[in-house]
């Protein structure tokens, strides 16, 4: 009979803890990640102890308490104020996956609510929707969503991982401005935008669109976005010469044959400045045949270097452009310069050719300082050269009558000599005389005995020489 009475008191408690918990919360979470169980309780029992256990809820089962807030990968939270108890499970797993019960201590029989875990993969999602764009555009992307959420939190953030999508969001309704990213709700349609400016391409990539939920899984849709490059721009570099014309060859696409081309000038197609508009030196020919047009410059300018732009479209959308890096060259010219080298008894000119690049500035100050020192240079050496030839010509005629008078002087001598000595030296005259004689009859040959002549001998002598 005891024994009867203790297992009806035993069910009695059962059915009791069972008819005490309050509802049924469901709650899920991603695998990997953090998930928080939140569970209400009535007014009067906020000095309670509070605690999340498992299964039939033993002592075992009991996971974590309010007397310990941090056990494991377990965390509890009393918020007395708002008289809620929140527990978070990090690092889940398959296992983790259940029923949980959040407990109230007190005396007699404590105050449960049922608790169903679930655990889901941590991605994100079934459909994607594609948008695509291109560099240094705007794009819209947008978010729809049930009537019921309409006063939820809206956010967007980067990536494919619902877990940490809310704290690593871009954008959020509650701050409707971050640099690049806005967001614009339109509770009427039932839908939020979320507008990115100045796309580059390294925009491209994942998004998801969320709308938060207390205790269930955020509201999620993925976007994938392809940022394109500014389309088919194509880069070429261009070197002119200054003072010369030049032409630019600009291709676009058949799809603008209609539309107005120009040309711009600076380093980005969002800031140039159109060229053909503001510049009469440049001259726009079109050929719709081929697809493409020139542009000419009739006089190119040192001013002229830099970056241009082909244009086809005045709101640069999608299309075929050309890039155009500038360069401005000056021309070179050749000058010819007589060189004379002396070399004894011949004198030899040659021309030395020298080649020089033309000067940015100044060269006009070269040229007129510079010829007329060339002039100046020249004429003192022509006159130094007159005043040398005409002092030489002076002072050679000077020395020839010198030495004519020396000569007549001589002679002068030499005859009067002659004269005092011709008697008293006939034999040594006679034998010079005979000297001479024999040279001119017997040239070559040994010279003969000399011996004293007469005067009739030397006469002789000297007729024959006469005669011949």
């Amino acid at each position: 009979m005891g024994i009867l009475q203790n297992l009806l008191f035993t069910i009695c408690i059962a059915l009791r803890c069972v008819t005490s918990a309050v509802g049924l919360i469901h709650v899920t979470g991603y695998v990997g990640s953090i998930v928080n169980v939140s569970c209400s309780y009535d007014e009067g029992y906020e000095s309670y102890e509070k605690y999340l256990c498992k299964n039939d809820c033993g002592d075992s089962d009991v996971l974590i308490t309010t007397s310990e807030s941090w056990k494991n990968k377990y965390r509890i939270n009393d918020d007395k104020t708002a008289r809620i108890f929140t527990t978070t499970i990090s690092d889940l797993h398959s296992e983790d996956a259940g029923k949980y019960w959040c407990g109230v201590t007190r005396s007699g029989k404590d105050i449960y609510t049922e608790v169903e875990l679930k655990l889901v993969p941590d991605s994100c999602c079934g459909t994607v929707t594609t948008v695509q764009s291109y560099e240094g555009y705007s794009e819209s992307v947008s978010c729809p969503y049930d009537s019921q959420y309409q006063n939820n939190l809206k956010y967007i953030c980067r990536g494919n991982r619902p877990s940490k999508c809310l704290q690593q969001a871009l954008i959020t309704s509650n701050n409707r401005e971050n640099g690049r990213f806005s967001l614009n709700d339109e509770k009427m349609s039932r839908k939020f935008t979320v507008t990115i400016s100045s796309l580059t391409q390294s925009d491209s990539g994942s998004y998801l669109c969320g709308i938060q939920r207390n205790s269930e899984l955020d509201v999620l849709s993925a976007i994938e976005l392809k940022v394109k490059e500014w389309c088919c721009v194509k880069s070429t570099k261009v070197t002119g010469t200054a003072g010369h014309p030049l032409t630019l060859q600009c291709p676009y696409p058949s799809q603008n044959q209609d539309n107005r081309k120009f040309l711009c000038k600076g380093d980005h197609r969002n800031s140039c400045r159109d060229m053909v508009m503001s510049e009469s030196r440049l001259a726009l020919r079109d050929d719709i045949y081929s697809s493409s047009f020139s542009v000419m410059f009739t006089k190119l300018e040192e001013a002229d270097a830099g970056t241009y732009w082909c244009g086809s479209d005045s709101q640069w959308r999608v299309g075929n452009y050309t890039k155009i890096q500038l360069s401005v060259v000056f021309q070179q010219h050749t000058s010819t310069v007589p060189s004379t080298m002396e070399i004894p008894g011949k004198t030899t000119t040659h021309k030395k050719t020298t080649t020089q690049n033309r000067p940015n500035k100044d060269a006009g100050q070269y040229v007129v300082y510079a010829v007329p020192a060339v002039l100046l240079l020249l004429i003192c050496v022509l006159v130094v050269a007159v005043y040398q030839c005409k002092h030489q010509k002076v002072k050679d005629g000077k020395a020839v009558m010198n030495r004519n008078a020396e000569n007549e002087e001589g002679l002068e001598e030499v005859t009067a000599g002659a004269e005092n000595n011709i008697y008293g030296n006939e034999e040594v005259v006679r034998y010079k005389q005979q000297s001479a004689c024999n040279n001119y009859d017997d040239v070559g040959e040994d010279e003969p005995d000399y011996e004293n002549f007469t005067t009739s001998e030397e006469v002789y002598c000297n007729e024959n020489f006469h005669r011949r």
